[in-house]
């Protein structure tokens, strides 16, 4: 096997070299795992098979607990929520307590969505492995570090062991150019992206998000951008950490004695001049417009003033299959426009867009302005922390006195599990990150936007441009 040098590493190849345990052939490697992410869905089954066969949580220390999906987000809530749900949260609180784990409970100033409440309590950090039975733990890999999903009887291994035996991914890269434009946010540059490279161009890979236009990004809109990656069907996304990163992480870890070393060693995580991907990809955000979804998939996308495409050709089955069935479901057609199309709800909030930043993007745009009659409008803060900061900023008072309902922390809307839902054949603007089937309750139609394109949607009554509500 030839030696890779620095400068032909890979970020990715960085983070594997680091936390292989043993290479077991094959592109198999034992990989241990620096931080294990628990939710209320995912884990009593992986406990309870724990228990049956008489083993404990090897090391408590790095698991962290938190309810969030099935949590109600109405204001003095309690366990109680849809129905079972309240069985999983106590499950949840009766497995952490048992085995030692770090517990973010209903109550508790810590508590919020998991992939969001992890790296504002400093407990992910660059060069880490971190795993969670959710998808979108490739949030994290905003941080420099390896984060991805994982199934309820991996959830049991590492609890056990604290590794996993992982076939190697591919890696791929797109390097992002240009400047964004007014009111163009790193959710829009999210959805320009999947639209132009496909929802299967990372299939199950590892992908790195480079290039100035991700450089100039916030932390907050990398965890953004990093979210979305799985809707490229990468099952992990990963940015370098730089100056920004490292702020960030200063800002929420406080000031340890190890900092300074920890952050030089971390300047060495970025992929080297020479080094080389499966496949590389290349956008251009000069252009891009507010992105608004309009089918069951976020690559189904277009600008906020343009019309939905043409149906692909026939010579395309599969992809006029897909769009002919979204367009059925969503109750549209090829050549309409979206921009001033009536809807029933509109959704800030999800693990993509529930950060102080997001919140304060919408509150700007609703600012001396109401809710559409008509309209049902909730703010979701993506925990209890920015909750209590967006309220220490008066961004509350800005959405209620607005006509919005301001929310405790949760999942909410965005994964249709709990009690905030959509109806059938409502249309809902939602800053979430999934828009299938089915997503926000049955029947549901959503489109997928910014928490800008949400806010001026809901004041409008319709779907609108941010741009032009701004300006009024």
């Amino acid at each position: 096997m030839t030696p890779i040098t620095a400068d032909a590493t890979s970020l990715f190849d960085k983070l594997w070299q680091a936390r292989l345990i043993k290479d077991l052939g094959d592109d198999r490697g034992l990989i241990h795992i620096d931080r294990h992410l628990l939710h209320d869905l995912s884990s009593p089954q992986a406990f309870a098979g724990l228990r049956q066969a008489g083993r404990p949580v090897r090391t408590p220390a790095l698991q962290v607990a938190v309810p969030d999906h099935i949590v109600d987000t109405m204001p003095g809530r309690g366990d109680a929520t849809v129905r079972g749900g309240a069985d999983m949260i106590v499950a949840l609180r009766r497995n952490a307590v048992e085995n030692g784990l770090r517990l973010f409970d209903i109550g508790d100033p810590r508590q919020g969505i998991v992939h969001v409440v992890a790296a504002e309590q400093g407990i992910v950090l660059p060069g880490m492995t971190v795993v969670c039975g959710d998808s979108h733990t490739c949030t994290l890999g905003a941080l420099g570090c390896w984060a991805f999903g994982i199934g309820t009887s991996e959830v049991e291994h590492v609890l056990a062991t604290q590794t996993l035996v992982i076939r190697k991914p591919s890696s791929m890269r797109i390097r992002v150019e240009g400047r964004r434009g007014a009111g163009v946010t790193a959710k829009d540059l999210a959805l320009g992206i999947i639209r132009a490279i496909g929802i299967n161009a990372a299939k199950g890979g590892v992908l790195e998000y480079a290039g100035p236009a991700v450089t100039a990004l916030s932390m907050e809109e990398r965890f953004t951008l990093c979210n979305m990656g799985i809707e490229a069907s990468a099952r992990s996304a990963i940015i370098a950490p730089d100056e920004t990163t490292f702020a960030y992480v200063r800002d929420h870890c406080g000031s340890p004695e190890w900092l300074p070393v920890a952050t030089e060693a971390w300047t060495m995580l970025r992929s080297g001049p020479q080094a080389s991907f499966d496949r590389e990809f290349h956008f251009n955000c000069t252009d891009l417009a507010p992105q608004i979804s309009w089918g069951t998939n976020p690559g189904q996308t277009i600008g906020i003033g343009d019309a939905i495409p043409p149906l692909p050709e026939p010579s395309a089955p599969r992809e006029r299959a897909s769009a002919e069935r979204a367009l059925a479901y969503m109750g549209l057609a090829p050549g309409q426009r979206l921009e001033g199309l009536p809807i029933a709800k509109v959704f800030i909030g999800s693990c993509t867009n529930s950060r102080i930043s997001d919140l304060a993007a919408a509150a700007r745009i609703v600012r001396g302005r109401h809710v559409a009659p008509g309209v049902r409008a909730l703010v979701v803060p993506g925990s209890s922390r920015v909750k209590a900061e967006a309220e220490h900023l008066g961004l509350d008072r800005i959405f209620i006195d607005a006509g919005f309902e301001w929310r405790e922390s949760g999942c909410s809307m965005c994964v249709g599990m709990n009690a905030d839902r959509v109806a059938a054949g409502e249309r809902c603007v939602s800053t979430s990150n999934r828009n299938f089937e089915g997503r926000q309750g049955p029947g549901a139609r959503t489109h997928l936007a910014s928490p800008a394109t949400a806010a001026a949607s809901a004041i409008a009554g319709h779907i609108a441009d941010c741009r032009q509500v701004a300006g009024r």
